[in-house]
């Protein structure tokens, strides 16, 4: 058996782990929508929680909160949220060991960095993005990301190793070059920044929903089910905006590093070629998205609606032009 061969086997086992991450991620949050305010006992009547009860309702005794026969009470739907929680999360980092050996095991085969087509840059980026969340959920516990994380993984690693699947080969003339290297680096790194930011950014948007619609209702302005374990939207707001502030920088770079190796491949820095155009489209709407946060106070809403804008461009770029469109990027297709 080759290096291809068990790289090939890695992405593909990654994929279905990422996929079954995903399904258990999506169970616990499923679990923390189980209605939990009122149990039957095993007397047969309802009881109340703590504190759920009207004027005339005696508070039940602690020790009868648990499940009797008949329901879930708070703190066993509790639980179950926390075990699907830990569980998705170490389904999510089988995964990411299996998408790195497969990334490696590709560059073994091929003897050179793993980043020539289709296959390898999607996959590549996914460890990028992969890695941010995991280091985020250690250090923050922002294991709050974990469902669309595991959902993007997924899908991402699937297509790879599917419909942008291509044998081992070697790297045309063009990508010879060490800024080849240091520009697609750059490019991954910028793209787990954007993605992690996007991805906070809808979220924001589900929270800050959630939250308006409790504001409305005059209760406690809690978000219900699993959105009550998310940060409050303005912290998540601002978190997007930070994963935005650092990538930028970094995509900056990327579309510098690749001039130049433009110029290295193809003797000028720049030429509108559909790829560059459409790096540089991105360019601008994440600019346009720092500028206005920076200078036109814009938050909320219209900002996380930039930022999933820019990570659509983004993947336009990373994918769509290599499909859909004719250009000197042409050999990174599939």
């Amino acid at each position: 058996m080759s290096a291809e061969y068990y790289s090939s086997l890695a992405l593909v086992s990654g994929a279905a782990v990422y996929t079954l991450a995903t399904l258990v991620h999506a169970a616990e949050w499923a679990a923390a929508r189980t209605p939990a305010i009122q149990t039957p006992t095993k007397e047969g009547p309802v009881r109340t929680l703590a504190g759920a009860g009207g004027p005339d309702m005696p508070e039940p005794d602690p020790s009868e909160r648990d499940v009797s026969e008949g329901g879930l009470a708070v703190e066993d739907s509790a639980g179950r949220v926390e075990v699907l929680g830990r569980a998705g999360l170490s389904l999510t980092v089988v995964g990411f060991g299996l998408n790195l050996a497969g990334v490696v095991l590709r560059g073994v085969a091929a003897g050179r960095a793993p980043w020539g087509n289709m296959l390898e840059f999607v996959t590549t980026a996914m460890v990028a993005v992969v890695a941010g969340y995991l280091v985020l959920a250690w250090r923050t516990g922002a294991r709050w990301l974990g469902l669309p994380v595991a959902a993007l993984a997924a899908l991402a690693n699937g297509l790879a190793v599917t419909v942008f699947y291509v044998a081992v080969a070697p790297l045309v003339p063009a990508l010879h070059s060490v800024w080849f290297l240091i520009h697609i680096v750059a490019a991954t790194i910028s793209a787990a920044a954007f993605n992690l930011g996007a991805l906070t950014a809808v979220l924001y948007l589900l929270k800050a929903r959630a939250e308006r619609r409790a504001a409305s209702l005059s209760v406690d302005g809690t978000a219900p089910g699993y959105l009550a374990r998310l940060p409050e939207a303005r912290v998540l707001d601002r978190m997007s905006y930070r994963f935005h502030a650092f990538g930028f920088p970094l995509w900056t770079f990327t579309v510098a590093a690749g001039a130049i190796w433009a110029q290295y491949a193809w003797g000028r820095y720049w030429g509108w070629d559909p790829k560059e155009t459409w790096a540089l489209v991105t360019w601008v709407v994440y600019a346009c998205y720092l500028h206005a946060r920076s200078t036109a106070g814009w938050k909320g809403r219209r900002a996380a609606g930039l930022a999933v804008l820019g990570v659509a461009t983004f993947w336009f770029n990373f994918i769509g032009i290599n499909l859909l469109v004719s250009g000197l990027h042409s050999y990174a297709g599939v």
